[in-house]
């Protein structure tokens, strides 16, 4: 995978509030699939992908998901004397991970919520993971989607999303792509000439989906500064800055293969839960 991008960024400062009330007190990422919170999967999947440095884009009462990943010397010795092995390979895979936390202090859109991490990114490219997605059956939604970043090197400074291929009575619920055709021999990269924010579905360019992953340039931030959309309350929205930067930016969908689990619901969740388990 691409030694180039080395940072991920994970917005998680919404409320949960089609899970309240549980949400009230615990935040929706550390709902349990099998023995493990949803946002533990999330990092594992960047983990796997090679990126061992992480920001959390949180809000106040989320703490106990930075402390959740934070070293327990005195747990750790009670599983050693307990001869659970296991477990505390599971504890010690976190140790090497750099993570940082920021605040996003008010809910302005999953661009607010980015922006609050710019000052902490290093690399030329970020990985943006959000929350609800998970990604089943096969390579994790990051992996294909570094793919994508490789496939595209003679691109340049480069955005890549993942993508997935929608009911069209579905498209009202999702940023759709709209296409100039498949780059190069690829069946799965598409060259991405217009974007469009969960339109009805007479009115949408394909039936490609954005699903929760992207790799962005550190321009995409200075974009994201400036765009301010008209029709979200004046919410910053990351689909508006790549839509800016369609003239000067390649900008690509990856179609993403396996099953993709909506976590943002509680149906979703359900479902999620019978497929993953432990």
């Amino acid at each position: 995978m691409s030694p180039t991008v080395t940072q991920a960024i994970l917005p998680i400062a919404g409320l949960g509030t089609r899970f309240l009330p549980w949400t009230k007190a615990v935040p929706k990422e550390m709902l349990p699939i099998g023995t493990r919170p949803i946002i533990a999967l999330i990092v594992d999947e960047c983990l796997e992908a090679g990126i061992r440095d992480i920001c959390f884009v949180i809000s106040k009462g989320k703490e106990v998901i930075p402390r959740y990943f934070r070293r327990d010397d005195a747990l750790e010795k009670e599983l050693s004397k307990r001869g659970k092995g296991d477990l505390l390979d599971e504890l010690r895979k976190y140790d090497e991970v750099r993570f940082h936390v920021v605040y996003q202090e008010e809910q302005l859109g999953d661009g607010h919520a980015i922006l609050q991490a710019e000052a902490w990114v290093e690399s030329e490219e970020v990985a943006i993971l959000f929350g609800d997605d998970l990604f089943v059956g096969g390579e994790s939604g990051l992996r294909q989607l570094l793919r994508g970043y490789e496939e595209t090197a003679g691109e340049g400074e480069r955005a890549v999303l993942a993508v997935e291929n929608v009911p069209r009575d579905r498209t009202n619920r999702y940023g759709i792509i709209d296409v100039a055709g498949n780059y190069a021999d690829s069946k799965r990269l598409w060259r991405v000439k217009g974007l469009v924010e969960k339109p009805a579905p007479g009115r949408a360019p394909s039936t490609l989906g954005i699903v929760g992953r992207y790799l962005i340039p550190r321009s995409t931030f200075r974009m994201l500064r400036t765009t301010h959309s008209g029709t979200n309350d004046g919410e910053i929205r990351l689909i508006d800055a790549l839509k800016g930067q369609l003239t000067s930016l390649p900008v690509f969908g990856y179609e993403c293969e396996g099953k993709r689990l909506d976590t943002g619901t509680p149906e979703g969740y359900v479902d999620a839960a019978k497929h993953i388990w432990p």
